[in-house]
């Protein structure tokens, strides 16, 4: 039992090092950097561009719809190349043939119904 929580006792020990640390570096970095701020350095700026209208601009969700899309069509190829290597492997093929085209229907499908909703148009 004693051993157990010595190993408890290890990872506190290097969490607690790995704070100080960091806590250091940051600490030697406030002191030793230079601090003269200006309105100008204060002034809310976007790519080194100065801002232009007001602070509240609207994104249409269209984007988080393509993002969301893109997601989803990566984790299909994050599923294909793992089925590639097992699908050569003796006893496995028809299995994991029938089992990809009913991972791969599903997609169809969604990709299907964002066409239909007029999701994958751009403007």
């Amino acid at each position: 039992m004693h051993d157990y929580f010595d190993s408890y006792a290890v990872v506190g020990a290097l969490l607690l090092i790995g704070g100080a640390i960091v806590g250091g570096a940051l600490a030697a970095n406030r002191s030793l950097r230079p601090h003269r701020p200006t309105a100008e350095k204060l002034a809310t700026y976007e790519c080194g561009v100065d801002p232009v209208g007001g602070d509240w601009a609207q994104s249409y969700v269209r984007y988080y719809v393509f993002a969301y899309l893109y997601v989803v069509f990566a984790v299909d190829a994050v599923f294909l190349f793992p089925w590639a290597t097992v699908f050569s492997a003796p006893g496995y093929g028809m299995t994991t043939l029938g089992e990809m085209f009913v991972f791969l229907g599903f997609l169809a499908v969604g990709l299907a119904y964002a066409g239909k909703k007029g999701v994958l148009s751009w403007v």
